[in-house]
């Protein structure tokens, strides 16, 4: 099983807030979104993590090399070129190659959650698989769940239909893979750039292929996109995390950067 976390887009809704700085470099506590996910994913036994990165990836690529004498997962950078005119469809794109021939969990870099959510989700076996919480959250991504399955996914679903909150983490089990690049690079090829990955996924839904799920299990999260989000996190999941996390796995053993 691999990683990628999706780092390449500008956070221009928070930067009043947080400044010239990626998302996932927000502190919390004494350590940042991406300290918290990179530590998540090494308790989950995950040792191979791309970061995409565009926007202002030196200061990603710093963050990560000055912590690089403590012990975690191998940490390899994908730059995407286009990130300023793209959205997260292009980074999972460009990090394919990489990817490919295995299993992976793609996260958004702007997710903090307990470590426990994504230990859960790793042990699952569908094809492809999201993490939903069952409550509400506005400005998200919703999803209608039948059959067990997931097979909505927008952030246009009104309150009185939606069964989920999708958290921006999914899971692709390896057997998938190949059909889901391919979807991709269909809507990469026809301009389809500034969507969210997410499209393909549910192109492939549509056409019969099972997109599982798992949930929160009422353990806390917040996605990161404006100064409200940010003041959710800071009052009701940074004080729960604070006290749960473990010596920031800090970085990391393997730095390699790559640009497609």
């Amino acid at each position: 099983m691999k990683a990628v976390i999706l780092a390449a887009g500008q956070g221009t809704r928070i930067r009043s807030v947080h400044g010239e700085r990626p998302k996932c470099l927000i502190p919390v506590g004494d350590q940042t979104i991406l300290d918290c996910q990179l530590d998540a994913l090494s308790m989950a036994g995950v040792r191979e993590v791309a970061i995409v990165v565009g926007y202002k990836k030196e200061q990603i690529i710093d963050h990560v090399r000055f912590r690089r004498n403590h012990v975690g997962p191998n940490v390899h950078f994908i730059q995407n070129p286009a990130f300023g005119l793209t959205n997260n469809i292009y980074s999972l794109w460009v990090a394919r190659e990489w990817l490919r021939d295995d299993s992976f969990v793609c996260l958004n870099a702007d997710v903090i959650f307990d470590a426990e959510i994504l230990v859960s989700a790793l042990q699952g076996t569908a094809s492809i698989s999201m993490i939903v919480d069952p409550e509400w959250r506005d400005e998200t991504m919703k999803v209608i769940i039948r059959d067990g399955l997931v097979v909505r996914m927008s952030k246009k679903i009104p309150r009185d239909q939606f069964h989920g909150t999708y958290i921006g983490i999914t899971t692709f089990r390896r057997p998938i893979q190949e059909e889901f690049f391919g979807k991709m690079e269909e809507l990469v090829g026809a301009g389809r750039v500034n969507e969210f990955f997410n499209a393909a996924v549910q192109e492939l839904a549509d056409e019969g292929v099972s997109v599982g799920f798992t949930t929160t299990d009422g353990l806390v999260w917040a996605e990161i996109d404006d100064p409200l989000d940010l003041t959710f996190a800071q009052q009701k999941v940074f004080p729960q995390l604070a006290t749960g996390l473990p010596p920031a796995a800090e970085a990391f053993s393997q730095l390699n950067i790559a640009s497609y």
